[in-house]
């Protein structure tokens, strides 16, 4: 019981007094966590006041670069698996950018902002492109003349390429020369004082075994340009990296690329270079396998050269496709060279233009897939199924050939004036008579939906036809519309520059279409541009029954060991309905025009007909003031083996004269029939 008299002050519940013993932990304690805040306190002050200059000296003295490394490209099988491109090991030699002048790369930066800048210009406001600084002196311009000499390069290369790279690349190592060989890598290693800064270090070029060229095929690699680095295809590739610029290693360069590893390079406020080391290894592209053939290809490739080299023409191209599917299991374009010779850089501009320009036959062109031409008589079975089809003819419908047909004041006349007699259509294709087809043409022109350039193009003339290749040409179906187009390009023209036609024409001579040029067309004349890959496509179409095909080269993704990690598909364009009796009225004069006393029968003699028979076209196409140009097509039926070919050899004259014997050797290979094939001696077109 509480006494309220008591004056003793009450204590909360639970309150105990604090004990001297307590008291002194609490002062230790305090003056612990006092020490440590003014440790932290001080060292703060002595990092940002007194060492805070050193500080931002050594953090620039610390930026890192990074660098691509190349990953080794993934090769180019054919169909059964020999290797058509593949890597190889090669010497570069380089130069240390910490050993060159500071005026160097001072002047290369200089020049770099310059390009850069009439890059950006638009081509018709560009002054003179910028020149290439000199060497920042006399010692500097010995160092390269030096070098060049071993190198067996110009030391205006050496100035300009150590320019160009210290501009993208001032932190990195300076490519002088790729691929040198070892005795000249030996010779350099072992003076290290007579070339300061020169090192050495290893890429991947490509290589190419087994003797197949299909250099326009293949294409070729090389850096990475500003333009493909702004586009998607590109996306996270790096300035300096080597891609694919052309033919199969452009079309499959995501494949075959790999993925690029990185070097890190640390480098002061300068620029200068303090110290690298591989932040990420590559990985090595994959493996692509095509459709092609090794064997058929290097058979097409010598039979083109045989026909041009024989003095039979001047350039051709050659294509060999399945029928059935639309691989492609031979193309070749002549001129041609050594795809080797571009695995690494060519020296000099003019080195170049010597090797690859229009003096060397502008080798780079591929005219099997960009060359436009007009086709002559293998043009002849697509109006015969546009004839067929309008009801302008039946099979059995005679037509009489006295050598000429006359339209108004025009004269068509066969070639050398030969009169055919009477005709019916598989004859027609067998002798190839013009004037059969100068009529179809004139009888077809008034029909509604100019039928035969309706076919044309419904078998996949006038437009690319998809091939996994780069470049390709639409070509050109004239008709009214195209005609009407053309006058007003000229019209347009004339306005422009003020010249008028005639006699100076650009685009057109401004006339309307006539009946001639239907006639001209039906032959494969006049303004008919067309490629061998079109006639290829066009003829398989007509062999396979009216599936027009998508022409691809790719056929799977492997990997380096092998294994398919994804197919590649090619789904047909479409389908055209053409009549069974219509297709095999123009196969019987096809395979006709290779028996008796056919176009082509001289050049088969020897082949054996009952195993394989032939349905060929020859053609020869007029190119004034050139000589005529020699054209054949051919489809050999086989259960496993089907193929068509179509070759065409400029200036070589006709048909059965320089294509047909080129594609007859080819089918030799193929079949493995022994080679007898000759120039024909028949003068149609």
């Amino acid at each position: 019981m509480i006494d309220p008299l008591d004056k003793t002050p009450l204590r909360s519940i639970g309150e105990s007094p604090l004990t001297p013993q307590l008291a002194m932990r609490v002062a230790v304690l305090g003056g612990i966590a006092l020490l440590l805040f003014a440790i932290i306190f001080f060292r703060l002050w002595f990092l940002q006041v007194l060492t805070g200059d050193q500080a931002v000296v050594e953090a620039a003295n610390n930026h890192v670069r990074v660098v691509a490394v190349a990953a080794p490209r993934g090769a180019v099988l054919d169909r059964n698996g020999n290797t058509l491109v593949e890597n190889r090991p090669a010497s570069v030699m380089q130069l240390d950018p910490e050993q060159l002048p500071v005026a160097t790369r001072t002047a290369a930066a200089t020049w770099g902002q310059e390009m850069t800048t009439w890059v950006r210009t638009p081509r018709a406001k560009r002054g003179p492109r910028p020149a290439v600084p000199a060497p920042a002196n006399a010692q500097l311009a010995q160092r390269y003349a030096k070098l060049a000499s071993v190198l067996g390069i110009s030391t205006k290369t050496i100035n300009e390429r150590v320019t160009e790279q210290l501009a993208q690349l001032p932190y990195a190592n300076v490519r002088v020369q790729v691929d040198v060989p070892a005795e000249v890598r030996n010779y350099i290693l072992e003076r290290p004082g007579d070339f300061p800064g020169v090192s050495v270090d290893q890429v991947f070029v490509r290589r190419y075994p087994g003797g197949v060229g299909a250099a326009q095929l293949l294409g070729a690699v090389g850096q990475v340009s500003p333009a493909q680095l702004r586009s998607s295809a590109f996306r996270g590739v790096v300035s300096g990296a080597i891609v694919g610029q052309e033919g199969l290693e452009r079309s499959y360069d995501r494949y075959l690329r790999g993925t690029d590893g990185a070097r890190s390079i640390t480098v002061d406020a300068a620029g200068r270079p303090k110290g690298q080391r591989i932040s990420r290894e590559t990985i090595a592209g994959d493996t692509v396998r095509t459709s092609l053939d090794a064997n058929l290809q290097r058979s097409g490739e010598a039979a083109l050269a045989a026909a041009i080299g024989g003095g039979s023409g001047t350039a051709g191209a050659f294509v060999a496709i399945d029928p059935r599917n639309g691989r492609i299991l031979a193309l070749g374009s002549a001129p041609t060279y050594d795809p080797s010779e571009r695995a690494k850089p060519i020296a000099t501009q003019a080195e170049y233009e010597r090797r690859f320009g229009a003096a060397a036959g502008a080798p780079l062109f591929n005219r099997a897939i960009s060359g436009g031409y007009p086709t002559g008589s293998i043009f002849k079975p697509i109006t015969a199924l546009a004839a067929l089809d309008s009801g302008t003819i039946t099979a059995n419908t005679t037509i009489d050939d006295p050598g000429v047909l006359t339209v108004g004041t025009q004269k068509f006349f066969n070639a050398g004036h030969a009169a055919n007699g009477p005709l019916s259509l598989v004859r027609a294709l067998q002798v190839s008579s013009d004037v059969f087809f100068y009529t179809l043409g004139r009888d077809t022109n008034p029909l509604q939906g100019q039928v035969i350039q309706s076919w044309a193009r419904r078998l996949g003339l006038n437009r690319p036809t998809g091939i996994d290749l780069p470049g390709e040409s639409a070509g050109t179906i004239p008709d009214r519309q195209w005609r009407a187009r053309q006058n007003a390009k000229e019209v347009a023209w004339e306005k422009q520059t003020g010249k008028h036609c005639p006699p100076t024409c650009l685009y057109s001579d401004k006339r309307p279409w006539s009946v001639g040029d239907n006639i001209q067309l039906a032959v494969g004349q006049g303004d008919v541009q067309a490629s061998p890959l079109q006639m290829a496509v066009a003829y398989s179409a007509l062999a396979n029954g009216g599936t027009v095909l998508r022409p691809h080269l790719g056929l799977a993704i492997e990997s380096q060991t092998g294994q398919q990690l994804e197919q590649i598909a090619a789904p047909p364009v479409r389908h055209v309905a053409i009549n069974p009796s219509y297709q095999q009225s123009i196969l019987d004069g096809l395979h006709q025009s290779t028996l008796g006393d056919g176009t082509s029968a001289d050049v088969f003699r020897g082949w054996d007909q009952a195993k394989f028979p032939v349905y060929g076209k020859t053609g020869t196409a007029e190119r004034p003031p050139r000589p005529d140009q020699s054209w054949y097509a051919a489809y050999v039926p086989s259960p496993t083996t089907p193929i068509v070919i179509v070759a065409t050899v400029e200036d070589g004259g006709f048909g059965a004269e320089a294509a047909a014997p080129a594609v007859c050797t080819m089918l030799s290979t193929w079949f493995k029939q022994q080679n007898s094939c000759s120039a024909g001696s028949s003068r149609t077109r």
